[in-house]
């Protein structure tokens, strides 16, 4: 337990949770207070903080401690993640889409966003895919991927992953580009040097992320964590962000028809894929 000066009340609970909502777009209910409470006390005590409301007023107001958003996110975001996950989206644009782009335009130039990307593991199947297609030869392409959370980024830019990172990914995907180290895998820099990788905030619009013009985002098992708000506004933005045509993947588990878009849902391959068209 946490002690007597670490005690949320409800309306203090309530102060720090929209303040997170407002500038993170995270949600938490009410289900999920002893869990923020027990994340956070600890960071209190590292803080030299002597209570929530201390710390609320720091992220509220104290603009020179900024950083300190990206520690609260590092505390609070879920970083599950694995290679060569929901893996039908990544073939379909890989082995359906992409081939309809090149017959259009031969010589173009592509960005794909990998938003929210944790710990890298998405981004990086991806170029694993583009890679066994021959498509960096044949296109160029850009990936780009970023994450709210600065560890897990730090963590991305290792390119070093744990034997359960790679539970799903084909054996022989990962005896051609990883390198087993005493503490993991190590993805060659073959693959890894395709990214570049950000710490951003989806709803930070001035953020360098949201600067260029994108043929298709993955944003999958992010929005799960949203509130219904800042979905809205985060899947207006993507529409503007993508050249036409462009293509956003999302979760399977995160369908947006409850949500007000441009967007066309079309079955591409074994995917629903939400499309930009002219």
């Amino acid at each position: 337990m946490y002690p007597n000066a670490y005690s949320l009340s409800d309306t203090l609970f309530n102060l720090l949770r929209d303040l997170i909502l407002e500038q993170t777009g995270l949600l938490f209910r009410d289900d999920d207070r002893e869990l923020f409470v027990a994340k956070l006390s600890a960071r209190l005590i590292e803080l030299g903080l002597t209570s929530f409301l201390d710390y609320y007023y720091l992220l509220k107001y104290d603009t020179s401690l900024q950083t300190e958003w990206g520690s609260l996110m590092d505390l609070l975001t879920t970083r599950e993640s694995f290679f060569w996950r929901e893996p039908a989206q990544i073939n379909a644009f890989v082995n359906q889409i992409l081939p309809e782009i090149a017959a259009a335009a031969p010589n173009t130039s592509l960005r794909i966003w990998s938003a929210a990307c944790s710990t890298g593991e998405e981004p990086l199947s991806l170029a694993l895919a583009l890679q066994e297609a021959g498509w960096f030869e044949r296109l160029s392409i850009q990936i780009m991927a970023s994450d709210i959370s600065q560890q897990a980024i730090n963590k991305a830019k290792t390119g070093l992953y744990h034997e359960r990172s790679l539970r799903h990914l084909p054996h022989a995907l990962r005896t051609k580009y990883f390198l087993q180290e005493n503490k993991g895998w190590r993805v060659v820099p073959q693959i890894h040097n395709r990214i570049t990788w950000h710490v951003a905030n989806l709803l930070d619009e001035t953020s360098p992320v949201w600067q260029q013009q994108t043929t298709a985002i993955f944003c999958r098992n992010v929005f799960i964590y949203f509130s219904a708000a800042a979905i809205q506004t985060t899947i207006q933005r993507f529409y503007q962000q993508l050249s036409t045509p462009g293509y956003l993947f999302v979760g399977v588990t995160e369908p947006l028809i409850r949500y007000t878009h441009n967007f066309k849902l079309q079955e591409i391959g074994n995917s629903f894929v939400y499309v930009k068209s002219a």
